[in-house]
């Protein structure tokens, strides 16, 4: 998409940004945005790598990295929403008791398949979740473990009877049921900001995207979207 800015994202804000911010952003300034939707680790490896881009959506532990290292901007960065790891089902599925960790526990080793992506930040934290809870080698052997997207399919497409993400991601998925948070002893929830990346060649379009995704209208369409604004 030539002369357009060039935006990535982690999946989590996806369900606000794409259908909401991106567009009333190219309707108020002209502008139109190339959207790249990538975990954050694939994300942050690309840039460290040369890949080019003009603003960037990530989880916050990687917008501190790479605004240390000099790929962004630190005073463009602006917080976003909040996204909290959830558990869904097929729609019309029973929800399994998740209310306490030991229930929660005993929902994973009670499934036949559970569905997440190994290169999200709610796969990461649910791998060493699962040891924690002294089960991991038990869950693995019956995992569905994606490379990237949204876990959520594999209910549908019937390999997974739960699926583990952020609750705005598993939400995008039509025909799933959101069984809920996990319980307040495991919870995990996780920080989203926007920056404008150093290389940029478009800067002042860049920071008009950046005060557009922490717009009022932004911050509503992240509440629908399953996240906790945090403007």
């Amino acid at each position: 998409m030539a002369d357009a800015l060039v935006f990535m994202s982690g999946f989590a804000l996806q369900g606000a940004i794409e259908p909401i911010v991106i567009p009333a952003f190219e309707r108020d300034t002209g502008v139109r945005v190339d959207a790249r939707w990538t975990p954050t680790t694939l994300a942050v490896k690309a840039l460290n790598e040369g890949s080019e881009a003009d603003v960037v959506v990530l989880a916050d532990p990687a917008i501190d990295d790479l605004c240390e290292s000099g790929i962004l901007v630190p005073e463009t960065r602006v917080a976003l929403a909040d996204a909290t790891v959830g558990l869904a089902v097929l729609a019309g599925k029973p929800k399994p008791d998740i209310a306490t960790t030991e229930a929660f526990r005993q929902a994973l080793l009670s499934c036949s398949a559970i569905a997440y992506s190994r290169a999200g930040a709610s796969g990461i934290y649910f791998e060493k979740l699962i040891d924690r809870l002294g089960i991991g080698e038990a869950v693995r052997q019956k995992a569905v473990v994606i490379p990237e997207g949204l876990t959520a399919e594999k209910l549908v497409s019937g390999e997974a009877d739960l699926a583990i993400q952020q609750i705005s991601e598993l939400i995008m998925v039509k025909g799933v049921d959101l069984v809920g948070p996990l319980p307040p002893e495991v919870a995990s929830v996780t920080g989203f900001s926007a920056a404008v990346l150093r290389s940029s060649p478009r800067q002042e379009q860049a920071r008009q995207l950046v005060q557009a995704l922490s717009s009022a209208d932004a911050m509503k369409a992240y509440a629908a979207a399953g996240l906790s604004p945090r403007q």
